[in-house]
C-alpha cells in the first residue's frame, strides 16, 4: 500500500476518517466531530513544525493517516514526539495501521527525536497489540483520565525509543 505525505486535497478524507474515529469509538477522547477547517489549522501547524503527515492511499482514497507532534511543550521533551495513527473503518485489520506507524520512525529521528509515546486507550488491545510488534513497550496507565460514551477511560502510554538508549543529542 503506497504511504505518501499528506496534501490539502487530503483533508476532506482525514476528517472523514478522523470524525468516524471520534463518533464510533475511544481512540479519541473527544466527543464531538472537528471541522474541515480545523483539519486545515492542524494540518498547516504540521507543516510549520516540520512534522510529517502521512496517508496511505490505494489509488481510490485515503485509508489511513499517521502523524506526530510534541510530546509537551516544555524544551526538556525536544525530543519527544507523539503520535497518533487512524485508519478509515472498512480498512482496519489490514496492516496498514503497522505500516503507517513504521514509517514515522525514519522522518522522527532525522528531526533529532529520540522517544515517540503512544497514547492509547488501555481497552483497545488490538492498538495495544500493534504497538508492540513494533518494539513500543508499556510506559504508564493513567486511570479514569478520560471520558466518553458514559464512562471513565484508562489512557495507556507505551514509548518507543527511536535510536540508541541513551544516545547523545
Amino acid at each position: 500500500m503506497p504511504i505518501r505525505p499528506a496534501t490539502e486535497a487530503d483533508l476532506p478524507a482525514i476528517t472523514a476518517i478522523y470524525n468516524e474515529v471520534i463518533a464510533t469509538s475511544t481512540a479519541i477522547y473527544m466527543d464531538d466531530p472537528v471541522s474541515l477547517e480545523d483539519r486545515r489549522a492542524w494540518f498547516a501547524a504540521r507543516q510549520s513544525a516540520g512534522y510529517p503527515v502521512l496517508v496511505a492511499d490505494d489509488g481510490n482514497g485515503v485509508l489511513g493517516l499517521a502523524t506526530f507532534g510534541d510530546f509537551r511543550a516544555f524544551p526538556g521533551y525536544r525530543h519527544t514526539v507523539e503520535h497518533s495513527v487512524h485508519i478509515r473503518a472498512d480498512a482496519r485489520g489490514k496492516g496498514l495501521g503497522t505500516s503507517l506507524v513504521g514509517a514515522l520512525f525514519d522522518p522522527a529521528v532525522a528531526l533529532g527525536k529520540h522517544v515517540m509515546i503512544a497514547g492509547i486507550d488501555a481497552s483497545n488491545e488490538g492498538s495495544i497489540r500493534m504497538h508492540e510488534r513494533l518494539g513500543f513497550v508499556r510506559g504508564a496507565v493513567l486511570h479514569e483520565v478520560g471520558r466518553k460514551f458514559g464512562r471513565w477511560l484508562d489512557l495507556l502510554f507505551m514509548e518507543k525509543i527511536l535510536d540508541a538508549p541513551g544516545a547523545a543529542r
